[in-house]
């Protein structure tokens, strides 16, 4: 094997890893959302069902990145909450991690809930940019697989926003200001120069022994063939 291919399967392994990581963070903490909405607003069926599909989509985006991984008979590395933007968003925003949000006080406060929405909706907006990028990026495009991945997934993004985007329209709240687009920049950034650069450059990196959904109700496979 060539250095350069070397390169690109570390690479591509590297972000596949990052990606599957934040699929599956993405789909259980929305259950944490959808909880708090329904005892909030169980009238307003429209914005469930939205959140739900959302909930639907991220479970196939991550179903369908393991199965890019089973076809090539590995699994991911072993990458935890640090490479999270969801995660880290969270902690800045809220001071606490994802796993110790209070989901009342997001249920009784519509301050909480205002930030909650803004923060995941910066989150699959930036989400889309990514993806956008990617689509470009001339490893990516080596891999006719991960490029299936990556346009369902630029196709699904527009509609991951549009909920909380809404409620918060709807309701008079105020749009993301300078300073939390800026805090969703810095991460991304973080992310992308520090972050990936360590974990594409670390040997002793492991990988994970099961998958993220192990216990999980299964809800069938996608289908990755062209």
């Amino acid at each position: 094997m060539s250095i350069f291919a070397m390169l690109r399967r570390r690479y591509l392994d590297v972000l596949g890893s990052i990606y599957i990581y934040n699929e599956h963070r993405g789909y259980t903490a929305i259950d944490r959302v959808l909880e708090a909405v329904r005892a909030r607003s169980p009238e307003d069926t429209a914005l469930i069902a939205a959140i739900e599909q959302h909930r639907v989509d991220e479970r196939k985006h991550y179903v369908m990145f393991r199965r890019w991984f089973e076809l090539q008979g590995r699994m991911p590395l072993s990458v935890d909450r640090t490479f999270g933007h969801i995660d880290r968003f969270v902690e800045i925003m809220f001071r606490k991690k994802i796993d110790d949000l209070d989901t009342q006080a997001v249920i009784d406060d519509d301050s909480q809930f205002e930030k909650l929405c803004r923060v995941i909706s910066l989150t699959e907006q930036r989400g889309y940019k990514q993806v956008e990028i990617l689509l470009d990026h001339f490893m990516v495009k080596s891999d006719p697989v991960l490029m299936k991945i990556f346009r369902i997934i630029k196709k699904d993004e527009p509609s991951h926003w549009a909920p909380y985007d809404g409620w918060l329209q709807e309701h008079g709240k105020r749009e993301p200001k300078w300073w939390e687009r800026r805090v969703d920049t810095f991460i991304h950034s973080e992310l992308l120069f520090l972050k990936l650069p360590f974990l594409f450059l670390n040997p002793f990196i492991g990988r994970r022994k099961d998958w993220a959904d192990a216990g999980e109700m299964e809800t069938g496979t996608v289908p990755l063939a062209a």
